[in-house]
């Protein structure tokens, strides 16, 4: 009878929403901390956090108290009036980033769209390139949301079919090479947009010392350095930011997901004076950015992560779960890599899919999900113990032994 329910959950769900996501056949009915269970009890271990967006854990019983406690105040009222939640919370943000000043917003594309925005005026008012001619830099590789101008400097084929014609403006050039970046700098450049480690593109970490060379050509060439944080934010890889691995500071900054508490969109670009400066009344705005039900708990999960100290904690656990993957002995695993509790794992494409073995491991368990087919992404709450990510990657490593064994090319 519950097998029924699952499949006719997921049955409504394909009969009216739009095919633009491919699930794992599973339906979360609750989920509380780093658990999660299906509609027919079935317990599971999140080890992915909504793409960081739950970088807090399910349920965290301080964001829904400032969430229920703020909603039964006042949740939405526009910027057309002021409020006493939004203040408090960008001036914690400025604090953390050590930037000027910050413009809320709701999601992470467009936490990304409101900084082009910015990058362009500031090149032209700023920086003095014709009108008309600014450009920005980008990365291969890179993932920074879903609207048309985004995609439109994606390098994958995929996220562009079908959806052009694209606003120019960009330049791609590889990721990690700085040197490359340089070169494709022009009198009007205006800003450098790159992630500190590219998540979506299968955590990918660029060269020690890449971060810092990218400053010093944007601090040379006066371009501004704008650095999507959406994912390696807040706590994710062992430090606030990504950025703080290289002692540096970037001129504005993408923030999201996590910045929700797991319960709300929440977003801002966080910038120095002088860009931040550029957005003045009517030329830019959100009817829902900045609302003080968002205020009240991005400030709370702030607050959580600073007084949990989950920073530290992914610090700590992260290197655990690195040296726990990197010491699993399969040949269905091609490679390792990432930073904090945020690692990818290369799947061998000769001998299985990510795909199939994000499916053998929702049966032991555990969920996660793959990514440009051949890498498995473990990103577990921040709030995980020892304990439960030794449970995890225990069944991660019997989940691989399984397959292999099962493989009809390898004897049992």
């Amino acid at each position: 009878m519950r097998a029924n329910v699952v499949a006719d959950a997921i049955a409504v769900e394909e009969r009216w929403c739009a095919r633009n996501y491919k699930p794992l056949p599973v339906v979360i009915s609750r989920a509380e901390g780093v658990w999660m269970w299906d509609a027919d009890g079935t317990r599971y271990l999140d080890m992915m956090s909504a793409y960081s967006a739950v970088n807090l854990g399910h349920s965290h019983p301080r964001i829904l108290h400032a969430l229920t406690e703020q909603a039964a105040k006042v949740a939405v009222v526009s910027r057309a009036f002021h409020t006493d939640r939004l203040g408090p919370f960008l001036a914690k943000l400025c604090e953390l980033t050590g930037l000027d000043g910050a413009c809320p917003m709701n999601t992470g594309a467009e936490a990304v769209e409101t900084a082009i925005k910015a990058a362009r005026r500031w090149g032209y008012r700023v920086k003095n390139i014709p009108e008309g001619r600014a450009e920005i830099i980008v990365a291969r590789g890179n993932f920074h949301g879903r609207t048309t101008t985004i995609v439109g400097f994606s390098s994958e084929a995929e996220y562009q079919d079908g959806f052009g014609p694209f606003a120019p403006g960009f330049r791609l050039v590889d990721y990690g090479d700085a040197d490359a970046l340089e070169a494709a700098i022009t009198p009007d450049t205006a800003a450098i947009l790159i992630e500190p480690i590219q998540g979506e593109a299968g955590i990918v970490v660029p060269p020690t010392g890449y971060l810092r060379r990218v400053r010093e050509i944007c601090d040379r060439q006066n371009v501004l350095m704008i650095l999507d944080e959406i994912q390696s934010g807040l706590g994710r890889t062992g430090k606030w930011f990504a950025y703080q691995h290289e002692d540096i500071r970037p001129d504005g900054l993408c923030l999201g997901k996590a910045l929700g508490g797991g319960v709300l969109p929440v977003s801002a670009f966080v910038a120095r004076r002088d860009v931040i400066s550029q957005f003045v009344p009517g030329n830019h705005g959100s009817t829902f950015g900045g609302n003080p039900l968002a205020a009240a708990v991005g400030l709370e999960a702030l607050n959580t992560i600073a007084d949990e100290k989950l920073v530290e904690r992914s610090a700590e656990l992260g290197a655990h779960m690195m040296t726990r993957l990197s010491a699993i002995n399969s040949p269905l695993i091609a490679g390792v890599r990432g930073r904090g509790l945020w690692v990818g794992v290369e799947i061998n494409p000769t001998l299985a899919t990510a795909r199939s073995v994000c499916e053998a491991l929702m049966r032991n368990g555990v969920l996660s999900k793959e990514t440009h087919d051949t890498v498995i992404r473990f990103a577990p709450p921040l709030v995980i113990s020892a304990e439960e990510l030794d449970w995890a990657i225990n069944r991660f490593e019997e989940t691989l032994s399984a397959l292999f064994l099962a493989d009809a090319k390898v004897p049992a």
